[in-house]
C-alpha cells in the first residue's frame, strides 16, 4: 500500500517525500494479475527498482545517462560503439543473456516482414503456403517446394521497409527492425568475429537457432544464431549469422523463422527527453509560471 505520510514544500514545489510501493520480489512480482497501472518495487530485477504494469506486462521506469556520451537510455536500451542505441535483449526474450546458450535470452522466432501475430513463438503451428497477404492468422506458414520459399504467395518487400518502420515492423513503438547495414555495422565491432564476439559486445547476442522453413521445425539451438535485417536481397533477405567458429552477413528464404533485435529510432532531442518522461503507468504534467512548478504525478494500485 502506498504511503503518502508527509508533504513538504522545497523552492515552491509541493513534494511527497513518503511514497512507497509493495517491496516485491521478481518471482512474486510475475505472480500478480496483470493490471495497468500496477505499481511495485521489484527488490531483485535488473534492473531493480519501480516497476509498473501495462494491461500485460511489467515494464522498468529506470532511466540513466551514457556518462560517455551524454546519451539517455531507458530501462531496456543498451549504446553500442557504434553510436546506436538497441533494446538489450531479442523480441519475446525474458532477460538479457548471461551467456552465448541463455535459452531464456532466446526469444521468439519471426518470418521476415510479419509482426508479432503469434507465429513467433517457438511452439506455434504450422500450415502449409504459402498464403495470401491477411490470411496467414497465427501459424508458422511453412513452405516446402514453392520458390521462391516465401511465406507469401506474392512477394512484398516493403512489410519491415528497410531504414523506415514498416507497417508490420514487429518491434515496439520507438524501435525497428535494423538494416543489413546496421547490423553489419555492429558485426565489424565485435571483439571477435564469432559467437563468443557476438555475445561479448554490448548487445550480448545469443544463438537461439531457427525454424525451418519447409516444415517449422527447430532448428541449431544453442549452436547458430541467426538475426533478421529488413533488408530484401533479391526474393530472399539479408540476416546476421553467428556460429562458434564464424560471424556474418549472408541470404536466407523469408519463410525462416530467425531471431529479432530491435534497433532504435531517433528523435530529435527535444521529442526524446519528452519521450523518456511519458510512461504508461503514470501522467506527469508540469506547469511553468512565474517561477513556480507545480508538479503533478498521480500513481494508483488496484488490487
Amino acid at each position: 500500500v502506498f504511503s503518502f505520510a508527509q508533504v513538504q514544500k522545497i523552492d515552491n514545489l509541493q513534494v511527497n517525500t513518503t511514497l512507497t510501493p509493495p517491496l516485491v520480489t521478481k518471482v512474486q512480482m510475475e505472480a500478480l494479475t496483470a493490471t495497468a497501472g500496477l505499481i511495485v518495487y521489484c527488490t531483485d530485477c535488473v534492473p531493480k527498482g519501480l516497476y509498473v504494469n501495462n494491461g500485460g506486462t511489467f515494464l522498468s521506469q529506470q532511466t540513466f545517462v551514457a556518462t560517455d556520451t551524454g546519451v539517455v537510455l531507458a530501462a531496456g536500451e543498451v549504446l553500442s560503439p557504434t553510436g546506436k542505441v538497441w533494446m538489450d535483449k531479442n523480441l519475446g526474450a525474458t532477460q538479457v543473456a548471461t551467456s552465448s546458450t541463455d535459452a531464456a535470452a532466446y526469444g521468439t522466432l519471426y518470418q521476415w516482414g510479419r509482426n508479432t501475430d503469434g507465429h513467433e513463438s517457438r511452439t506455434s503451428t504450422t500450415a502449409a503456403g504459402p498464403v495470401a497477404a491477411g490470411s496467414e492468422g497465427s501459424d508458422f506458414i511453412s513452405n516446402s517446394s514453392i520458390s521462391p520459399y516465401d511465406w507469401l504467395s506474392t512477394q512484398d518487400d516493403t512489410r519491415w521497409n528497410s531504414a523506415t518502420k514498416g507497417a508490420h515492423d514487429p518491434c515496439p513503438a520507438g524501435f525497428r527492425v535494423p538494416t543489413e547495414a546496421e547490423l553489419n555495422a555492429e558485426l565489424s565491432a565485435f571483439s571477435t568475429n564469432d559467437a563468443a564476439g557476438a555475445f561479448a559486445s554490448a548487445l550480448k547476442l545469443p544463438v537461439g537457432g531457427n525454424r525451418f522453413y519447409s516444415n517449422g521445425s527447430l532448428y541449431n539451438l544453442g549452436s547458430f544464431g541467426f538475426y533478421w535485417s529488413s533488408t530484401v536481397s533479391g526474393t530472399n533477405a539479408r540476416a546476421l549469422y553467428l556460429s562458434s567458429s564464424n560471424a556474418g552477413m549472408g541470404s536466407d528464404f523469408r519463410a525462416t523463422g530467425f531471431s529479432v533485435r530491435c534497433i532504435k529510432e531517433w528523435l530529435k532531442r527535444k521529442e526524446s527527453q519528452e519521450s523518456i518522461l511519458k510512461k504508461d503507468s503514470a501522467v506527469l504534467s508540469t506547469k511553468i509560471k512565474d517561477h513556480r512548478i507545480e508538479l503533478r504525478w498521480f500513481l494508483f494500485k488496484k488490487y
